[in-house]
């Protein structure tokens, strides 16, 4: 009910799945039907998600968001048939940019893979808003986005300081940490989403969990060797 609600990864799996185009419409900007400022919300999400798809080397004009009341039916029908008449022109995804369409949907695949990363590196801005619509288009930059997405952190439980207490494998949302009791904790890098969670969950007298950022992650302990006394 509320454009607030449209989420990062749903206008990016759009774009997977081979739409064309993404319109969004949300009510008028200071008139927030339920006094949550959600329009605000999707407009810098959109923003976002426009560098998002820069770096994906997609047009930015596929995607777009309009504010309107329900009220203003003629209007949603021209902005409707506006964007259409853009999108035809721009054609098939991918194909007025050169982009292969396999290698595309691989590298959606891998950027909504990081969406929890993504907000979790972008908490303070997202959560931002500003009266004038300009404020927003100047809040992500390109270099910003790219640097992001070439240099994303990893994860790694150092096993010099685990002490197999168990919270950072309870807490991870998507079971990428492997580990029992008095067996030293290890991340499964292919399942990880680099949330944090398990950086933010690990005890600090322990500070098990590494935030590696640039350089390559430790090859995990043999399974052999990672029991604890």
């Amino acid at each position: 009910m509320c454009s607030g609600r449209v989420d990062l990864e749903f206008v990016l799996k759009a774009f997977h799945n081979g739409i064309d185009g993404v319109f969004i419409v949300g009510c008028r900007l200071g008139e927030c039907n339920y006094t949550t400022q959600g329009n605000y919300h999707a407009l810098n999400m959109v923003f976002l998600a426009k560098k998002i798809l820069k770096y994906l080397g997609i047009n930015e004009d596929r995607l777009t968001i309009e504010f309107m009341s329900s009220a203003d039916g003629i209007k949603f029908a021209e902005f409707a048939k506006s964007f259409t008449r853009k999108i035809k022109e721009l054609g098939p995804l991918g194909k007025l940019e050169g982009l292969n369409s396999e290698k595309l949907k691989k590298n959606l695949e891998r950027v909504i893979k990081l969406i929890p990363y993504i907000k979790v590196e972008e908490k303070e801005k997202l959560s931002k808003t500003f009266p004038t619509i300009e404020e927003y288009e100047n809040l992500y930059t390109f270099e910003e986005i790219k640097d992001l997405l070439d240099n994303v952190v990893s994860y790694y439980i150092d096993p010099e300081k685990c002490k197999a207490c168990g919270i950072c494998r309870r807490r991870c949302p998507v079971d990428a940490i492997i580990g029992e009791k008095k067996v030293i904790h290890v991340i499964d890098q292919t399942k990880c989403i680099k949330c944090g969670t398990c950086y933010q969950a690990c005890p600090p007298k322990f500070k098990a969990v590494q935030r590696l950022k640039g350089e390559p992650v430790p090859e995990p302990l043999p399974e052999e060797e990672r029991k604890i006394g």
